[in-house]
């Protein structure tokens, strides 16, 4: 069901030094910042040749990626994203097999404009998955 890693996304207390840790330091090709009011969040990411690396930054103090930081104030790894072809049929999979979804259970458009999921964390080793259709 799933297909190839889409990106590790990793929560930062400051975006414009995480920026500078991965473009100055390790040399990666970063985007410009994306503000996504709608997740309350500042996106920015890292291109590599097999995946990305998207660094998350609250967008105000009701952001989840607030509450991560205030358990984890030096930032982390918040979750993995895997690409699947067909979301619907993926989260009726899912729900099948007595798999949680956060929220609503209806996709959400995600940072790269297509439809997500997120999978609950105790479901999955104590790690939130993120799927978005390719």
């Amino acid at each position: 069901m799933i297909g190839k890693l889409n990106h590790i996304a990793i929560a930062v207390p400051d975006i414009d030094k995480a920026i500078t840790l991965y473009r100055e330091v390790l040399g990666g090709d970063v985007s410009d910042i994306v503000d996504l009011p709608k997740h309350g969040v500042r996106v920015a990411f890292v291109n590599l040749s097999n995946s990305k690396i998207e660094l998350l930054y609250p967008l105000g103090d009701h952001s989840p990626i607030a509450k991560f930081l205030e358990k984890n104030p030096t930032g982390g790894m918040h979750h993995i994203c895997y690409e699947v072809d067909d979301i619907i049929k993926a989260r009726d999979h899912l729900l099948g097999k007595g798999m949680r979804i956060l929220g609503s259970e209806q996709p959400e458009i995600g940072a790269h404009e297509k439809p997500v999921l997120f999978l609950h964390p105790k479901d999955f080793c104590g790690t939130l998955i993120e799927l978005e259709q390719i």
